[in-house]
């Protein structure tokens, strides 16, 4: 049976096929509309699609007579079934949940494809996923693409493969496979991806009829499903009309409109009436209906929402290469910036991931472990707002989307001087001959993001002499080399540097480009353990997460004396610290976070008679603490859960006496209620069980 044999598109939530899965384990198929709460409030979406109640146990019935091995046969080899959702409005969590349990026996994996696919990366994760073998090495997608059709024909179970979002036939055609109880559920928006055959069934997804609307938009507006009393329920009702019954709009329109008097509802329904009709889905009439929650923004929010377009969709993004932006260009207080930052998730302009063990981090400034994703649509809000002027004097200088080189207009723009303030460039590899050469006297951010083992920076760089933040993230499969860092040689500017799955430069090339750096943030590096030359006399803020070969903290770290914030996370080699790691002063923020090699913390620790926040979670390997712990006049804050044989205090914690809560488990957390009763009053103890996690390996 070929490709096209075998490709089923549900793109219709209201009348669904009988016969739609007539060759696969689901006989029938229904869409559940049973809440349109749950189906709709999410951005990223798939398909809730799932045997409906009437048909249940009738099916059940059937498939008990076939029985098991039958109905593995009733599997059809490289099956797919597509949904194409313009609207992006159904959450798969239902057909996740039905299928995993009731069909594939948890042999499901959710993929978010996007508009600029990481096509090896993809092929990586299904391998892990799907197989209990260890991942051989994938020369390319070919490669990758052959040696997992070769496993899957191996092998007979019921799979199910989500691929959310996809956006060509040449990234969906790399991602379809043959194999005996092998599925996929394909959404997508363009239906001109999927091939034409007499097989094909087309369901398309509508808006949301009036009743489901109304309840949509009134539980993001009011927090119930009706208009309350209160309201004028007719100006109520214009405005949700003039969202043509797609979710997103309702829910982002909705949650702008939450609290606010009646004079913000007759102008937003002023400004929706001026806009197109958006009940079939329109690019530019959706993002002209969403740009009027823009409006209500204060000038200062509504600035950082269109930051938001520097940083791709459908990525976690940690919420501190942000907070950067807003601090140091924006000139925010950095406490101010993180209510912004709450109030833009507040108002679904961008979704706010949080790893619970650093939650009270974030009281002391230090947001590491939050991330934020964005839907493309808001970023495409974002850049559509944002990219009104000229390429030439526009203050965001940004690349919608991944290509192979800069955009052609930009090469177009007379002397190529451009006023950007903030640019972001979005590549596959880059060599020297690749960049033209440019001109930026107005940057102050610069954020390359790219997919390649190597990549050579902009040489217009050097030009950037105002440039006060550099991030380059790297999405490959492997660790980058970066070539052309003497194009860093003269921004003396540079107070932030962010750099992901990257190797270390030569230290030679270091000891140019590294002077005034004062945060400093290494996340999935490699070759950094020796490269001291890196670090700043004017460092304030060090963080380094899931570098896998490091093995000792850099040289001369414990020198800087101005360091305020130390978080090393994730670092499974680390067995000890510097001696005299005490020397940091400063220090205010100590964050030693899922170290399972680490086996002491040095005696030193109690000179730090301004730290705050201590956090040792995760860190197995630790015994004890040492005495001197007790020192630390200042701490308030101490997470120390899941250091399963760290089983005594050490006496000393008594004359902790700023101490104000604690976070361990069950039985460290006796001792330090005696404590409480003897001498921290004040003290609260919070329990907690161990946390199994491993969310970062899908990032």
């Amino acid at each position: 049976m070929s490709t096209e044999d075998v490709i089923d598109i549900i793109v219709n939530e209201k009348v669904v096929s009988n016969d739609v899965l007539s060759n696969n384990i689901v006989p029938d198929v229904t869409v559940v509309k049973e809440n349109p709460l749950v189906n709709a409030l999410d951005a990223t979406v798939v398909l809730n699609v799932i045997a409906n109640s009437s048909n249940m146990e009738e099916k059940k019935e059937k498939e008990d007579k076939v029985g098991e091995k039958e109905v593995q046969e009733k599997v059809s080899s490289k099956e797919c079934v597509a949904s194409t959702d313009t609207t992006k409005r159904a959450k798969p969590t239902l057909a996740l949940a039905h299928w995993k349990t009731y069909y594939f026996k948890n042999n499901v994996l959710f993929i978010t494809v996007s508009q600029c696919p990481n096509l090896k990366g993809i092929l990586e994760t299904m391998w892990e996923s799907l197989f209990e073998k260890k991942k051989p090495a994938f020369q390319n997608v070919e490669d990758g693409q052959r040696q997992l059709q070769q496993q899957l024909l191996k092998q007979a179970m019921p799979m199910l493969v989500i691929l959310d979002d996809v956006w060509s036939r040449s990234s969906l055609d790399k991602l379809l496979f043959e194999g005996r109880g092998y599925k996929t559920l394909i959404t997508t928006r363009d239906i001109s991806i999927i091939p034409k055959n007499p097989y094909t069934k087309l369901y398309e997804l509508p808006v949301l009829g009036q009743q489901d609307a109304m309840s949509l938009f009134c539980f993001w507006a009011f927090g119930q499903t009706s208009i309350p009393e209160t309201a004028d329920a007719n100006l109520v009702m214009e405005v949700q009309a003039e969202c043509g019954g797609l979710p997103l709009a309702l829910k982002v329109i909705g949650s702008t409109m939450h609290g606010e008097p009646r004079v913000a509802w007759e102008r937003a329904k002023k400004r929706l009436s001026k806009g197109e009709s958006i009940s079939d889905y329109h690019r530019e009439g959706l993002l002209a209906c969403l740009a009027i929650s823009i409006d209500l923004l204060d000038d200062t929010v509504r600035e950082c929402f269109l930051d938001l377009g520097s940083f791709p969709e459908d990525k976690k993004i940690c919420a501190d290469a942000l907070l950067d932006i807003w601090v140091n260009v924006r000139k925010l207080e950095w406490q101010d910036a993180f209510v912004i930052l709450l109030e833009l998730a507040s108002r679904n302009l961008l979704n706010l991931i949080s790893n619970p063990r650093n939650q009270a981090a974030i009281s002391y400034g230090n947001a590491s472990e939050l991330y934020f994703l964005q839907h493309d649509v808001i970023r495409d809000l974002a850049l559509y707002l944002g990219l009104r002027d000229s390429a030439a004097h526009s203050k965001r200088l940004l690349m919608p989307r991944k290509e192979s080189s800069l955009p052609q207009k930009w090469n177009l723009v007379t002397n190529k001087t451009f006023d950007a303030q903030i640019v972001s460039i979005h590549t596959g590899p880059m060599n020297e001959t690749q960049w033209d050469e440019m001109n930026f006297p107005e940057t102050e951010v610069m954020v390359i993001v790219f997919a390649a083992s190597e990549y050579f920076l902009p040489p217009f760089l050097k030009s950037m002499k105002k440039l006060k933040i550099l991030m380059v993230f790297n999405y490959g499969s492997k660790r980058a080399t970066l070539k052309g860092i003497h194009a860093l040689s003269l921004l003396t500017q540079l107070k932030v540097l962010r750099l992901e799955r990257l190797i270390a430069p030569p230290v030679e090339i270091q000891n140019k480009a590294i002077q005034n750096i004062e945060k400093l943030s290494l996340s999935l590096c490699e070759g950094f353990e020796s490269t001291s030359t890196l670090i700043s006399n004017k460092l304030q803020d060090f963080n380094l997460d899931h570098c896998s070969d490091l093995e000792v903290l850099p040289p001369g770290i414990c020198n800087i004396q101005f360091v305020q914030m130390l978080s090393v996370t994730n670092c499974h080699l680390i067995q000890n610290l510097p001696s005299d790691l005490g020397s940091m002063s400063y220090l205010r923020v100590l964050r030693l976070s899922a170290l399972p090699g680490l086996k002491e913390l040095p005696s030193s620790i109690g000179n730090l008679v301004w730290l705050e926040y201590l956090d040792i979670s995760v860190c197995e390997g630790l015994k004890k603490l040492p005495e001197e712990i007790g020192k630390l006049g200042k701490l308030s804050e101490f997470d120390m859960r899941e250091c399963s044989r760290l089983r005594r205090l050490p006496r000393t914690v008594c004359g902790l006496g700023s101490l104000k809560r604690v976070v361990c488990d069950e039985e460290i957390g006796k001792q330090w209620l005696r404590a409480k009763r003897f001498s921290i009053p004040d003290l609260e103890v919070e329990i907690v069980e161990a946390e199994f996690n491993l969310d970062w390996l899908h990032d």
